[in-house]
């Protein structure tokens, strides 16, 4: 009996101390936190899926097929924008429906006619299940890799239909130069040139551009032979080293060398044609480098060939002509600086013409002209022998004006049209006009009036008028007049060469009979002419 109760009472006592332990120790051991969520939490079978889990558009878990998902989605940027950009290609409003997901709780979308695609949306709190399915694989709903698989088989569709139908030449050549790959458009022209059918074509295809360089990054104008059936076609070669060979572009170049022969062509005919023009031509383009010049420059401007075929500035030019005296001399040379600089500008508007008087005795005119493409075109002239001659007209006319101011009749000079061309002084003194001062040209009619003004009235003045303008055949006559003051005048008219009528006014000589009232100037013209 005692026994049993030692035994009972340590049986009790161990039961204590027991729980005694475990109300000291289960204090200080710390309970878990909360665990994040995982896919884990949610799936709903064995089956690995597709799913995407994000929390504000940070990627925070994904299964196995879904990170493959992603590696074969292409494009740059967060993983959300790269899922999202993939599945609004193939769901129309998949956008808009994500935004209303909050609202929503969960939303399914399936895929356009033709992808076999599906999604199904999940608002878990903060944070987004996103899963992806298959639809065209047995047991539909179930998420498997194909997904990144067609994927990468769409990609490869869209990059093969953009290279096939680019209007380039592409190509791919392995190490030892031969071609493995080709995309259309070089293979048309392979069976262009070689006359050849779809089903002639046999790898390794020919090469169309033989000289292209392999194996480095250059760019080089290369034609394809021309064969007697086709044109010569000219293309810029782009290639580029990849992996164990080489990548070439070739863009056709047709126009732009079609365009460097005509402009070469041009050039050469200019060069023809201004090779016999007497007049220096100077041809600067945008930038003001001397492009075009004419043998004629070299004589006027006494410039070395390799000087000018060196391309020289404009400003460089100019210091040239300087340094040879082709120049007029300056005063100050800041200041002559200056006026090349409102030369160029004045020139670039169309506005510069300019008289030279060098240092040598010769005259040049120098004129600018400006082109649409912003070069400049200066023409020199040599008008030496031309300002000589214009000066001694000039000298000659002076003479004549002094010779004729020394006479003491009052002469005037019409021309066939009846517009006064010269006089002297004499004639304006006499009838107090100079008509070199009257602005504008002064006409027969003009003449008369001023002259009836101040002189009697006489039937001579409109037959001085009458005179003037008669085309046949004419002859010398004289008549008489009398001033308003009473001075008597003896007038007389002289047809001159060319159909021009000198008519001059002296003083009567005394003793003549008195003028009659009208009449005797015909009567005199008469006999005169008999």
């Amino acid at each position: 009996m005692l026994t049993s109760f030692f035994l009972a009472a340590a049986i009790i006592l161990s039961s204590l101390g027991a729980a005694l332990t475990a109300l000291f120790v289960m204090p200080r051991i710390g309970l878990p936190g909360p665990r994040r969520a995982s896919l884990g939490d949610f799936a709903p079978g064995p089956v690995e899926q597709a799913a995407f889990l994000f929390e504000d558009g940070a990627l925070v878990d994904a299964t196995r097929s879904a990170r493959a998902l992603l590696a074969a989605l292409p494009g740059e940027g967060s993983d959300w924008k790269r899922l999202s950009d993939h599945l609004s290609r193939s769901i129309a409003g998949f956008g808009p429906a994500l935004a209303d997901l909050p609202q929503r709780g969960e939303i399914r979308l399936a895929g356009e006619e033709g992808t076999s695609i599906a999604v199904r949306a999940e608002c878990l709190g903060d944070l987004t299940r996103l899963t992806v399915e298959d639809t065209a694989r047995e047991g539909m709903g179930v998420l498997v890799d194909s997904l990144s698989l067609r994927a990468q088989e769409n990609e490869l569709v869209g990059l093969r239909e953009c290279l096939s139908q680019a209007p380039m030449l592409i190509w791919r050549t392995d190490a030892s130069g031969t071609i493995v790959w080709a995309n259309g458009a070089y293979l048309f022209k392979v069976m262009e040139r070689d006359q050849l059918r779809e089903d002639d074509l046999t790898w390794p295809i020919p090469a169309l551009f033989p000289h292209s360089a392999p194996h480095e990054d250059a760019t080089r104008r290369l034609s394809v032979a021309a064969r007697p059936h086709m044109a010569e076609c000219w293309y810029d070669c782009h290639s580029y080293a990849s992996g164990g060979g080489t990548l070439y572009y070739a863009i056709s170049a047709n126009a732009a060398v079609r365009a460097e022969r005509t402009q070469r062509e041009f050039v050469q005919t200019l060069t023809k044609t201004f090779a016999h023009v007497p007049i220096g031509l100077a041809i600067f383009d945008r930038n003001r480098q001397l492009q075009l010049f004419n043998p004629a420059l070299l004589d006027l401007t006494y410039l070395g060939v390799d000087f000018l075929s060196a391309r020289p500035s404009l400003p460089s030019f100019l210091d040239r002509l300087r340094e040879a005296r082709v120049i007029p001399e300056p005063k100050d040379y800041s200041l002559w600086r200056q006026q090349m600089a409102e030369l160029e500008r004045a020139a670039a508007q169309g506005q510069y013409e300019d008289t030279w008087l060098l240092p040598s005795g010769l005259t040049y005119r120098v004129t600018g002209h400006p082109h649409a493409d912003g070069s400049l075109a200066f023409l020199f002239e040599d008008i030496s022998a031309e300002t000589a001659m214009t000066r001694s007209f000039r000298t000659e006319i002076q003479l004549s004006q002094a010779v004729i101011d020394a006479v003491e009749e009052a002469i005037v000079v019409f021309s066939p049209a009846g517009e006064l061309i010269m006089s002297n002084a004499a004639y304006a003194a006499l009838w107090r006009v100079d008509p070199a001062a009257t602005l504008g040209s002064v006409r027969i009619p003009d003449a008369v009036r001023h002259w009836q003004s101040l002189a009697l009235p006489n039937p001579l003045w409109g037959e001085i008028r009458d005179f003037v303008g008669d085309i046949h055949e004419r002859a010398d006559w004289t008549a008489h007049c009398a001033m308003a003051d009473g001075r008597r005048l003896e007038c007389r008219v002289v047809p001159l060469q060319g159909g021009a009528t000198l008519v001059g006014f002296s003083a009567a000589l005394s003793g003549r009979p008195p003028l009659p009232p009208t009449g005797q100037g015909t009567a005199e013209r008469k006999s005169a002419a008999a």
